[in-house]
């Protein structure tokens, strides 16, 4: 495990964070990225990889569950923004605490950098051979 930034997490490593963060279930890491093992109610197992980061159907209940908010770099208002595709994200968690990320690549990512914050705050450990 290795000690990294919140805000530089991407791709498994995000992944990952997210998975332990949201106590999604078992986490494996495997060579496709990160999978996690749900126990159905009605018994057995589902394994599924698991990338919130570039998955909407994964990470927009979560989005709705957290309550991020999500901002385009383009509503800073500052000049060159309006074209950005560049996002931002806002959580507020433990009756008060904010955690607002830098602008990141997509709108998955900033939002899964504030889920992962509100369980870990800055700093977070990974498994080192998820980072590139």
């Amino acid at each position: 495990m290795i000690e990294v930034k919140t805000a530089s997490l991407v791709g498994s490593a995000l992944d990952w964070a997210v998975a332990v963060a949201t106590d999604a279930g078992d986490v494996d890491i495997t060579e496709n990225g990160v999978s996690c093992i749900y126990q159905l109610p009605e018994g057995g197992c589902w394994t599924n990889l698991y990338q919130p980061s570039v998955d909407w159907s994964q990470a927009g209940p979560l989005i709705t569950e957290y309550q991020v908010a999500l901002i385009p770099e383009a509503h800073d208002g500052k000049e060159g923004t309006e074209r950005s595709g560049r996002w931002g994200a806002d959580v507020y968690y433990k009756g008060g605490e904010q955690y607002t990320t830098e602008h990141c690549d997509t709108a998955l990512i900033a939002a899964c950098q504030a889920i992962v914050a509100t369980e870990f705050g800055d700093t977070v450990q990974v498994p080192k051979e998820l980072l590139p």
